[in-house]
């Protein structure tokens, strides 16, 4: 686990690009969107966004390649949930590849453990504090302790478990978020998942500064 640089904690926030059912997905929109324009944080910070492709044969190359380069001290993960309403905060990877759905080249892995470690590993991004910031900007905020059978679930797992190298953040966890558009409570517009994607930011920067790495 890296110590932080001298221009505050390194950030790493990731999206994922497009999968089967999701030719467009809202996570790579932020992605691109943080990239063209940074946003500003009250704490020093140094934010590396990126976007990975959903692929289970090279997810795990994808953040060791990552990790090695940037040796990120906070990893907040974003990923699409069609079903979810607004910001949903995953307690829980499990460390398993049951039930998982083919990616964007028709891979499947076998029905086995993600990587060393133990069956679930807990999200150590401050929840309770990201879900009240959240709300107090109005933005909708839902939990979970499922993070699902597909590359969300595996990336979490991976984040959490630091087996990946240079990938052992000292805070890391998995947000799930639906569309992006307007029209439909399912959705939030790109402004309202930018702003709930800073909102993230800001809040964990606030734990880092205290000195509380986790909840």
């Amino acid at each position: 686990m890296g110590a932080a640089g001298k221009h505050g904690p390194r950030i790493l926030l990731t999206g994922f690009g497009p999968f089967p059912g999701a030719p467009v997905n809202p996570t790579e929109a932020l992605v691109a969107e943080l990239t063209a324009a940074p946003p500003r944080f009250d704490i020093p910070c140094t934010l590396r966004m990126a976007v990975l492709d959903v692929d289970y044969a090279t997810i795990a190359t994808q953040l060791s390649a990552i990790g090695r380069d940037f040796l990120p001290d906070i990893a907040i993960h974003f990923g699409l949930a069609a079903e979810c309403r607004g910001f949903r905060l995953e307690r829980l990877a499990r460390n398993s590849h049951a039930g998982a759905r083919p990616d964007r080249a028709g891979g499947l892995p076998d029905a086995e453990r993600i990587c060393a470690g133990p069956p679930t590993l807990s999200s150590s991004l401050p929840l309770a504090a990201i879900a009240i910031a959240l709300g107090g900007h109005d933005l909708p905020v839902e939990w979970s302790d499922d993070a699902g059978g597909y590359l969300c679930n595996t990336v979490f797992a991976l984040s959490r478990a630091g087996v990946c190298d240079g990938l052992d953040p000292a805070m890391s966890g998995f947000v799930h978020v639906p569309m992006a558009g307007e029209g439909s409570q399912f959705r939030l517009t790109p402004v309202a998942l930018r702003d709930g994607a800073c909102v993230i930011v800001q809040t964990c920067l606030q734990h880092w500064a205290s000195g509380r790495r986790g909840q």
